[in-house]
């Protein structure tokens, strides 16, 4: 039996740990409801990448950041976003007046679709790294944010008060308007920080493609 490639053993081990974090979240969460519902997109989203990792394999950054994206939404689900650990150590060390810990998810909601919208953008359609490439990313990003604020507002009015705690607003009456913007911040925070070194990534991968092709 071969052994499995580095560029393949690493998707593997991401897989593994994914799954493992998951199954440990979901054990005893302080609101089974809110932990469904937080991690619905892991749900979703594990057997796409998984389906589709033979014949669309993406860059090693992209597996790393979809990974701690998915850590991000289980930690929140498991504890509740308004109740994570880790907020309230923030809370407690810079005084902030609430949890924050849900900024940080949105956050990673405009960092994490940044790259996995400029790596399908790029790969699936005529654009190229530019201006544009940057312009429609962002918005793309806003977009997502925008139809998780719908998601949330759709489970309010069907929950009540049962969907409180997937909402997290903490009392918060400008939470959705902060929710959009820490995306938005995220979406340019990747883009400017991690642009060359997916162009690198994505230009390995391309053609490590066209080399299998042509064998």
């Amino acid at each position: 039996m071969t052994s499995l490639r580095p560029s393949r053993r690493e998707p593997l081990a991401l897989l593994f740990v994914t799954v493992a974090c998951l199954v440990l979240s979901g054990m005893t969460p302080r609101d089974r409801l809110t932990w469904v519902l937080e991690v619905m997109p892991v749900f979703i989203g594990l057997p796409v990448f998984i389906a589709t990792y033979g014949r669309f394999p993406l860059t090693p950054l992209l597996y790393r950041l979809l990974a701690a994206h998915a850590l991000v939404l289980m930690v929140g689900g498991h504890y509740t976003y308004a109740q994570v650990p880790l907020g309230f150590w923030l809370q407690d060390s810079f005084d902030f007046n609430r949890n924050h810990y849900d900024r940080i998810g949105h956050f990673m909601q405009g960092f994490v679709p940044a790259i996995l919208t400029r790596e399908i953008l790029l790969r699936r359609s005529p654009l190229r790294p530019g201006k544009w490439l940057f312009f429609i990313v962002t918005a793309i990003c806003l977009a997502i944010s925008a139809c998780y604020e719908f998601i949330e507002w759709w489970t309010a009015l069907a929950g009540g008060e049962s969907a409180d705690a997937f909402l997290g607003t903490q009392g918060d009456v400008w939470d959705t308007q902060w929710d959009m913007f820490c995306a938005l911040i995220g979406a340019l925070t990747a883009q400017v920080l991690l642009t060359h070194l997916h162009d690198r990534q994505l230009a390995h991968l391309l053609g490590s493609e066209e080399t299998a092709r042509d064998n």
